[in-house]
């Protein structure tokens, strides 16, 4: 029964990570339908947004009414966003249906994993199978764009949101039939509307303000430090809302919790790292080496592969070794990965490239899915459910947040140059030689700064790790005292 369970979850997991990349090769096909190109950002951008603003209420509302439930009522918003999707008529439509895409795919990560939890009791089974559900997270990376432009140069880009209907059904059918919750229903039940809609509106603020920022590096302009300050205001008032709620969205115990809140930090660091690597790397393939854009995209080709291997071989080791241990060797792995990328030079051979780029994979592939077996032990079974949704909201929110700041530095070097036409060294021909060498070197100097601030992230990533060994060495000597 477990393994039914299992293939339920992995399928809406699977759905819901491939839609953040499967859009990338429909792109220039739905612009040519729907016209919008300008807006075109909006329809990644819009997906990651509602994933992130969610995440945290359907955690707490599987708290309050069973993991199933929820679960099953987040794929079936899901599914009518990709039916509304493939039928969208113009971009407006497509944007604000990928909305309700999100606003499904927000329950996807954060309920599997509490199921998980749930289902196994000692935590080596528990990592095994969140290395599965991580190595499915890992192989969508791959999968997305190579499904995305085969749908695309077949049949036509509104398949690939009709390709969720089959698998997202049986999905759902799987889980209403195999899952048996053994559930406690609570005598009172309370939802903390005030709190989502609060946190949801100084969510919204912030990411958009990020979003807006990192495009149009106008970090000074009246609107972005508006929306800066009304989140910021608006999280002042959340606590407060929160400090008063029988039932909080988010209870502030898990901010005291010290676990879960280094584990929350490691989560955002090495996510930032991730990012940096996602956005630059192409950027350094295409502008510096002048490769095809099909070149660049097969350079991130190692990540999720060695993401998948290592994700799997995590949740087999542990057990015969510690969680502390493995969470150290997978933020090692990343440091070492990242000082490649610091000395990155255009005359570095290529297979440093990739061999970077397969470090990174197996670093993060270490430590996902002992993430998750950290913070179920960390907290109490009915506290599960919200603690993993606060740590995929912090994941999420890393990757905005970290492709804005990475962007505010390498845009400090590169507009700093005054070379106007930077992008014009991603088409051939487009420029002479020797300009064109210029406009590399701009580009070169830039990624260099990024993969340097990459570096020193990963740094803080194997001190949070070393922190929590430590931790979790003197509360054992205690517990044995």
């Amino acid at each position: 029964m477990r393994v039914k369970i299992m293939i339920a979850l992995m399928l809406s997991t699977f759905l819901a990570a491939l839609e953040g990349t499967i859009v990338s090769t429909a792109v220039p096909r739905i612009t040519s339908d729907l016209s919008g190109f300008e807006q075109v950002s909006w329809v990644y951008a819009i997906y990651m947004l509602a994933t992130a603003v969610s995440a945290p209420i359907y955690g707490k509302l599987a708290d309050l009414f069973g993991r199933k439930n929820v679960m099953m009522f987040g794929i079936g918003i899901f599914l009518a966003g990709s039916t509304l999707c493939g039928l969208a008529s113009s971009m407006e439509q497509l944007i604000v249906f990928r909305a309700l895409q999100g606003l499904g795919a927000g329950s996807v990560m954060p309920i599997t994993m509490t199921i998980i939890g749930d289902l196994y009791n000692d935590q080596s089974s528990r990592a095994k199978a969140q290395g599965w559900i991580s190595a499915v997270w890992g192989l969508s990376g791959v999968a997305g764009p190579l499904v995305g432009g085969f749908l695309v140069d077949m049949l036509s880009w509104r398949y690939i949101f009709f390709l969720n209907l089959p698998f997202g059904l049986l999905s759902f059918f799987m889980l209403m039939l195999y899952y048996k919750e053994k559930f406690g229903a609570k005598t009172k039940r309370h939802i903390d509307y005030p709190g989502a809609l609060i946190f949801s509106i100084g969510t919204i603020a912030l990411l958009y303000a990020l979003l807006t920022g990192s495009q149009n590096q106008s970090w000074l302009s009246p609107t972005i430090l508006s929306l800066i300050a009304f989140s910021l205001i608006t999280y002042f008032i959340f606590v407060t809302v929160e400090r008063k709620s029988p039932e909080p969205l988010i209870p502030l115990s898990l901010f005291t919790n010290r676990n879960v809140t280094m584990i929350n930090l490691l989560t955002l660091l090495s996510n930032a790292v991730v990012i940096s690597l996602v956005v630059y790397l192409p950027i350094w393939s295409q502008g510096v080496l002048g490769e095809s854009a099909t070149m660049a995209g097969f350079v991130l080709t190692p990540m999720p592969v060695c993401w998948t291997f290592g994700a799997v071989l995590s949740g087999n080791l542990l057990g015969r070794l510690r969680a502390e241990q493995l969470v150290t060797t997978g933020t090692t792995v990343l440091a070492i990965a990242s000082f490649l990328l610091f000395l990155l030079a255009e005359s570095s051979p290529g297979f440093l490239i990739y061999v970077a780029v397969g470090l990174i994979g197996l670093g993060m592939g270490f430590i996902s899915p002992i993430v998750m077996v950290k913070i179920q032990a960390s907290v109490a079974v009915d506290k599960r459910g919200t603690a993993i949704a606060l740590n995929t909201f912090t994941g999420t929110f890393s990757q905005t947040f970290g492709a804005a700041v990475f962007g505010m530095f390498f845009n400090m070097v590169t507009v700093a140059s005054g070379q106007t036409n930077l992008g014009a060294s991603f088409e051939s021909g487009g420029l002479p030689v020797e300009q064109l060498a210029h406009v590399r070197s701009i580009l070169a100097s830039g990624v260099h700064v990024v993969f340097t601030g990459t570096w020193i992230v990963a740094i803080g990533c194997l001190v949070i790790a070393l922190m929590i060994a430590r931790a979790q060495k003197a509360a054992d000597a205690r517990r044995e005292y």
